[in-house]
């Protein structure tokens, strides 16, 4: 069985997925964090793999950039392979005084400047959230590993360079993170009865114009991976 974007059996993918948006980070995580794992998708060099983590089966899955590419292989994913839980693990932007580089942060809820949600809403507003389950079990994962993370709402963008007088507004309404997926991934988990969080590492605070070189971004945000994969053993 296979999609026009996934090329892989449906047995191929474990129920719980974490899905960077940089395949070459999906290959570093296979790599370096699961026991016996197999590739199980090239298609459009969107990198999939499955292995074992402490014994539990796990996939991780590139989504791309941007909601339409994300929220692709989200549906793909759930509707075609059986997948219920899925986990985000990427890169974010900062606008936050109290947040710094390599922070940690989680989705709670994603406002969005996108037209996604509101398209397949009505044109109404489409309130993008997390699933309490994968969240709460995040933060306990957090707390056993005594790691620090900042949880709230996130700004899901169509544009990577974003105005200035709207970085102002993100700052005055606390937004903890700004990525480019989020709510449209929370958005489709929720139309397909699936499960789904964000946990971002900080890359960029753009106020305060300090960032990640690139290189870190595909083989870095080793406690936000950790963070991930523990979170899989609660949930």
């Amino acid at each position: 069985m296979s999609t026009f974007h996934i090329n892989s059996k449906k047995s191929d993918f474990s129920d719980t997925i974490l899905m960077p948006g940089d395949p070459v980070r999906a290959k570093y995580i296979a790599e370096n964090y699961l026991n016996n794992f197999k590739q199980i998708n090239t298609t459009r060099l969107m990198l999939a793999y499955t292995g074992y983590y402490k014994n539990k089966k796990i996939s991780i899955m590139s989504h791309g950039i941007g909601i339409p590419s994300a929220a692709l292989y989200v549906r793909e994913l759930i509707t075609e392979y059986n997948v219920k839980k899925i986990i985000r693990i990427g890169t974010c932007g900062a606008v936050r005084d109290d947040i710094n580089l390599r922070d940690i942060v989680i989705g709670l809820g994603a406002s969005t400047d996108s037209k996604f949600n509101r398209i397949r809403f009505y044109n109404h507003d489409y309130a993008a959230i997390s699933d309490f389950h994968i969240t709460y079990q995040a933060f306990l994962a957090a707390r056993q590993m005594k790691v620090k993370i900042h949880i709230g709402n996130f700004f899901t963008t169509d544009s990577f360079y974003t105005d200035q007088d709207m970085l102002k507004i993100l700052n005055k309404y606390n937004i903890v993170g700004i990525d480019m997926e989020t709510a449209g991934i929370y958005s489709v988990a929720s139309e397909f009865r699936a499960q789904a969080l964000s946990i971002c590492t900080v890359s960029d605070h753009i106020l305060k114009k300090e960032s990640v070189s690139s290189s870190d971004r595909e083989s870095s945000f080793n406690d936000m991976i950790v963070l991930s994969l523990e979170t899989t053993l609660l949930i």
